[in-house]
């Protein structure tokens, strides 16, 4: 469970500079500056997340339970918050309207929200 949590900490810590300097050097000219700041927001929520399951695959005072939900929720939740940013940012690049699928954007949120709480709530039961 750890080797995997790492792992994907790692794709998404690597995707994230990637998606970075794409939207600082190559939406610059495609995008409105209020919407670069948008999609860097999605960047920075990935690359924050990324760090947190780079911790939870080194930490051992957690269960792989609860190592499994953090990363599943995590995932989920980088998905939906910080893609459905990248698409809505960049909405004036596509056909389609990214805007009717904003909702999912809170949803990710609280997905991301929820694996704070499982951490919070696995270290709250631990024993000095």
């Amino acid at each position: 469970m750890d080797k995997k949590t790492i792992a994907i900490a790692a794709i998404l810590g690597a995707t994230g500079i990637i998606l970075g300097a794409f939207g600082a050097h190559g939406l610059k000219k495609l995008i409105e500056p209020d919407s670069i700041a948008v999609f860097e927001t999605g960047v920075k929520y990935q690359m924050y997340h990324a760090l947190f399951l780079l911790f939870i695959g080194l930490i051992t005072r957690i269960s792989d339970k609860a190592k499994k939900a953090i990363l599943i929720l995590t995932v989920l939740g980088v998905f939906f918050f910080s893609g459905s940013i990248y698409f809505l940012a960049c909405n004036s690049l596509f056909a389609f309207d990214f805007k009717t699928i904003g909702f999912i954007t809170p949803v990710g949120g609280l997905l991301l929200i929820s694996a704070w709480v499982v951490l919070f709530l696995q270290i709250m039961k631990q024993k000095e």
